[in-house]
Formats: C-alpha cells, sequence, structure tokens
C-alpha cells in the first residue's frame, strides 16, 4: 500500500489558502481557493500508486468512510485514519442537535436464498437512522482533536440544515473553524425531517437547491461535495445545478428510499419498532447496479458539459471489495466511499480494498489511479446506436465469410486463398 506520509492541502507557490479564499473569481460567485484545483495521482512506485489528490486535498488512497455511523464520533473516526483510510467524511451534523431523536431497533437486513434465510449472505441493509443526535460543539470539539492529531489527514464535515440562510452560514462557520478539509453537504437523505426542507427534500427541488448552493458556496472557504439522492428521476439535474453554483464536487449516491420487507409471521413491517416501521434508506450490495448507473450519468453530463476544470466525483455504493471500487473508477469516480461495508466488515476493510485495487491495477498494467479513470465511460452508448453498431459488424462478417466482393478484388499473388476464401464446403 502507498506511503501515509502526505500534505493535506496543496497550494500554488508563494501563496496562502488565506489569500487564495479572500478573493473571489470573477463572475463565478466561488472563492478563488476553491477554482481550478486539479484532480491527478501521483507518480507511480514500484506498487501500483493508489494516492489522489482531489480538489487540492491529497488522500493515500480513494478510500472514503461515508458519512454515517462509522464517523459518528472521534474513537471510530480516529480508527479509520489508523487504519489507513484515505479520508474521513463525519455523520451528518445540524445546528440542533436536540431535534434529533432516533429509535432502535433502525436498521434491518435483507439475505440472499430461500425465504431470507438467516444462513443466506446479506446484500441489501435498510436504515432509518436520521443524522448525529450528539450535540454540535461537541462533534466540533472532536473535528478539532482529530485535526490537531492527524493535520495531513483529511477529515471532511457531512452538514445539513433547514431552509435558513443564516442558519447555514453560522453551521459552515462553525464547522470551518475546527480545521476540517472540505464540506459535504447532505442533499440527499431519504427520511426523516423532509417537513423541515432538509436532505432530499432540497436534493429533489432544483430551484430549492440552487438558492441553497448559493448560500453555501459564498460562504464556504474550503472545497464543498453535494451529496446526490438516487430518489430522482435524472439524476443530472441537481448534480448539474450544484456544479454551476459553485461545489466543486458530487458525491453519489446515498441510499434508495425503501421498504425492506413484512414480517410474515408478525405481519408487521421492518425494521419494526413498536410494531410500526416507516420507509429507508436501502444500500449494501443490492444497490450497487443502481449506483453505477447512476454514477455513469453523472460522470458523462459532467464531462459533456463541465470538461477537465478541476470537478470531482465521489462514487458511492454497495462497495465490499477492490473490484467494486473499480468499477466505480472505471467510470469517472476519483474518490470511493464506503459506509454500510464497514458496519458489516470492520475498519480493517481498507487493507482489503487497498489490496485488491492494486492486483486490479497490476492485472492491467495501471500505475495510478488516473490511468484507468473514466476509461469505460466511453462504451456507453443508446439503444439505437447498439442495432446500428450490430449490423454493421454482421455485414464485415458476411462479407468476410463470402470473401471477395467484386472481381476487381482479385489478386495474382493471393489467388488460390480467395479463391477458397469463397468455397462454401
Amino acid at each position: 500500500m502507498a506511503s501515509l506520509s502526505f500534505s493535506s492541502q496543496i497550494r500554488p507557490q508563494n501563496s496562502s489558502w488565506a489569500e487564495l479564499r479572500s478573493t473571489p473569481k470573477p463572475g463565478s460567485g466561488r472563492c478563488a481557493g476553491r477554482v481550478g484545483l486539479k484532480v491527478f495521482a501521483s507518480q507511480a512506485s514500484a506498487e501500483p500508486d493508489l494516492t489522489v489528490t482531489v480538489n487540492g486535498l491529497k488522500m493515500p488512497n480513494p478510500f472514503v468512510i461515508g458519512s454515517g455511523p462509522p464517523g459518528t464520533n472521534y474513537t471510530v473516526m480516529k480508527r479509520a485514519f489508523d487504519e489507513g483510510w484515505g479520508a474521513v467524511i463525519a455523520k451528518t451534523v445540524s445546528l440542533d442537535a436536540a431535534k434529533v431523536v432516533n429509535v432502535t431497533p433502525r436498521y434491518a437486513r435483507l439475505r440472499a436464498g430461500v425465504n431470507g434465510s438467516a444462513k443466506g449472505q446479506i446484500i441489501g441493509w435498510e436504515n432509518i437512522e436520521l443524522i448525529s443526535d450528539r450535540p454540535l460543539e461537541t462533534m466540533l470539539k472532536e473535528f478539532r482533536q482529530l485535526k490537531e492529531e492527524y493535520p495531513d489527514r483529511i477529515l471532511i464535515a457531512s452538514i445539513m440544515e433547514e431552509y435558513d440562510k443564516a442558519a447555514w452560514e453560522e453551521l459552515i462557520d462553525r464547522v470551518e473553524q475546527t480545521g476540517i478539509d472540505a464540506l459535504e453537504i447532505n442533499f440527499s437523505c431519504p427520511h426523516g425531517m423532509p417537513e423541515r426542507k432538509m436532505g432530499a427534500a432540497v436534493g429533489q427541488d432544483c430551484a430549492l437547491l440552487e438558492e441553497v448552493c448559493g448560500w453555501i458556496n459564498a460562504k464556504a472557504t474550503v472545497p464543498v461535495w453535494a451529496k446526490m439522492t438516487p430518489n430522482i428521476t435524472d439524476i443530472t439535474q441537481p448534480a448539474r445545478v450544484a456544479l454551476r453554483s459553485g461545489c466543486e464536487g458530487v458525491s453519489a449516491i446515498n441510499t434508495i428510499m425503501s421498504v425492506m420487507g413484512i414480517n410474515l409471521s408478525t405481519l408487521r413491517p421492518e425494521p419494526c419498532v413498536e410494531g410500526y416501521s416507516t420507509p429507508g434508506g436501502y444500500s449494501c450490495k443490492a444497490v450497487h447496479p443502481i449506483a453505477l448507473a447512476k454514477v455513469m450519468n453523472i460522470a458523462q453530463m459532467m464531462k459533456a458539459e463541465f470538461g477537465d476544470k478541476g470537478y470531482s466525483l465521489s462514487g458511492i455504493g454497495g462497495v465490499e471489495n477492490g473490484g467494486d471500487a473499480a468499477e466505480f473508477i472505471l467510470l469517472g469516480s476519483n474518490t470511493v466511499q464506503v459506509c454500510t461495508g464497514v458496519m458489516m466488515h470492520g475498519y480493517g476493510l481498507v487493507k482489503k480494498l487497498c489490496s485488491e485495487l492494486q492486483d486490479f491495477m497490476k492485472m492491467h498494467n495501471f500505475s495510478s489511479i488516473e490511468d484507468f479513470r473514466g476509461v469505460s465511460l466511453p462504451y456507453f452508448t443508446t439503444h439505437m446506436d447498439l442495432v446500428r453498431r450490430q449490423q454493421e459488424a454482421i455485414q464485415q462478417r458476411k462479407a468476410e465469410r463470402k470473401g471477395l466482393q467484386s472481381d476487381k478484388d482479385w489478386t495474382g499473388d493471393g489467388f488460390v486463398n480467395e479463391s477458397e476464401s469463397m468455397v462454401s464446403n
């Protein structure tokens, strides 16, 4: 695995971050310190190099702890850094944690096999968990402590607020004062507090999203990633709005709205709380193909409309092995987030992910992440184009089987072989 010695931010020589952030880019509404930051991987070493630099933030590998239980307090985030994760995104915070009241049980699992046999492999995971229920000041204190102890590691704060400009500005200001390296905006939680215009309630409304992104990007001085909800007809629409409104990156996907199932003995839904339930967010292996499709759509849009302008894409959904991660990167992702996978397999999973991703890279002689990022994206097309390509291929194969197509094609040197090419038996 690549060395864990690295710097957290890259800036032009003789320029400070304070200087860069203080001067807005003309006509863009974005801070100069958050513009034009290239996404690249470092030079190859003996082993395939997993380091990536995303929006100016250098990571030892592309594997990021996704916002949720694995980033819920100092102890678990410290464990993630110690195990070697490329970055940690903390569990989403807001100004007033008193409004956040969780229930338990709040998870339900889907297993492969007959009638969801308890021995079957876990392929689906539903949660009805809300954002952090810990006091904001407690979380901020732990962010500061983590940055003091791991100054070169990347800590990203996930934030979410109500439809209130002043609240967003206060939250951003207080969180940034801890020294965090970037913000991920939770525009995507599919359950809990939609009546307060939080989470997916914003991500599903492009007009509202544009307004809130404007508030956020006018205030933020660190890179901003917008986390997208898959619970929408066309995920490229909010992704486009977020980038045009100043965000440097997009994360996708958050969980898919679901009902895990009904207990056929009790006739009650799962997860069951005092006999009742509510729809929740679906994750784990079963969502992986859906996540790949959504990421592919966003990557195509970003490439066509934004080009190589330093924007980033973080792929999320059902990652449990290096191959899962390679698929996201092949579709254009710069980083890959893991949340449910950590809940199932532990923080040590990152070592397996790094090893398997390097094995994949060796197989194809890739020396860096950038060598294969987005390589598979050009192979997606329309159904009509598939029909055209197949018809042309069939005609070509027929022509090859028939040999010469015209008397003018006969040659003296290849006469025998040309004759043979047109014999049927």
